[in-house]
């Protein structure tokens, strides 16, 4: 392990990318940043999930929790940045970062296939961060041979629907029960530093 050089005393786990860390602008010129989540994130986690409206924390966890239960939160910020990874945006100093917005994406049945899942703050939504975020997510997965894609979306949940019609190939697209299941590709020009 060894220490973040961005954030004095953070150890990193063994596998952090840290290629992924950076700044990020938003379309109306705000600046954050991007990393990869850290075990320490869980915390973090907990506290973005009770600044969630209660719309968006349905949205994401298709329930509405009073809070983020503390050993999901542990689960969740701890990935191996392989089969399992996940980015976040943060603002605030950096010994004491607000996260903004979750990405993360996670393995199915299929070696080349893994479920992805987003959520970001009510009042950042809008303003770029899901179209970042889902570049950098599939350019991560596709370096790590995930080139296939399944997102289950709420069929009220326009804006991620709309992310994803715009900005990948959708291959299939059903609905059961108010829940719709998009498989998809990443497209060439989706985006992503890294890809």
């Amino acid at each position: 392990m060894r220490s973040s050089m961005s954030e004095p005393g953070v150890v990193l786990p063994a596998g952090y990318p840290a290629d992924f860390e950076r700044e990020i602008a938003l379309w109306d010129g705000t600046r954050l940043r991007l990393r990869p989540i850290r075990p320490d994130d869980a915390p973090r986690l907990v506290e973005h999930y009770g600044r969630l409206s209660a719309h968006s924390a349905y949205q994401r966890f298709f329930t509405v929790m009073k809070r983020l239960p503390p050993d999901w939160a542990r689960f969740l910020a701890d990935v191996d940045y392989q089969r399992r990874f996940a980015l976040v945006v943060e603002r605030g100093p950096r010994e004491a970062p607000e996260l903004i917005a979750v990405a993360r994406y996670e393995p199915t049945d299929r070696p080349d296939t893994a479920e992805v899942a987003f959520v970001v703050m009510d009042g950042w939504q809008g303003k770029g961060i899901g179209t970042t975020l889902l570049g950098e997510l599939l350019a991560a997965a596709e370096a790590r041979g995930i080139h296939r894609f399944r997102a289950w979306v709420l069929a009220d949940n326009p804006r991620m629907l709309d992310l994803l019609s715009r900005f990948t190939d959708v291959q299939e697209r059903t609905i059961e029960s108010g829940v719709v299941e998009v498989a998809f590709t990443r497209r060439a020009d989706a985006g992503g530093r890294h890809g």
